[in-house]
């Protein structure tokens, strides 16, 4: 979708690609759904604020910064882009640094 697509704050998870779109104040960026336990897929609980694995128990911050476990890792960002049709592209072949945000 366009930048427009996501309300300011939110977090939008995109099913058939298993990834999450946040957008902050700051800009967008574009967190992997698959738990870095045994690669569940997590789910985004709104009223705690967190990403959270349906399977084992994993607690993720909005970032996907790991805060219970059995998760070993932080949730992977992947790069996200701005296409020249307004669109945007989230690229999952390449993982970014977590301060990586795409200002639209």
């Amino acid at each position: 979708g366009t930048p427009d697509d996501y309300p300011a704050n939110s977090v939008t998870y995109i099913q058939d690609q298993q990834v999450y779109i946040l957008r902050t104040a700051d800009g967008f960026y574009a967190v992997s759904a698959v738990c870095t336990h045994l690669g569940c897929i997590t789910q985004w609980k709104p009223e705690e604020n967190q990403i959270e694995c349906p399977c084992h128990g994993s607690k993720f911050k909005r970032n996907g910064t790991v805060v219970a476990g059995p998760a070993p890792r932080t949730l992977p960002h992947f790069a996200i882009r701005l296409m020249p049709d307004g669109g945007l592209l989230v690229d999952k072949l390449e993982i970014v640094g977590e301060t990586q945000i795409l200002k639209a």
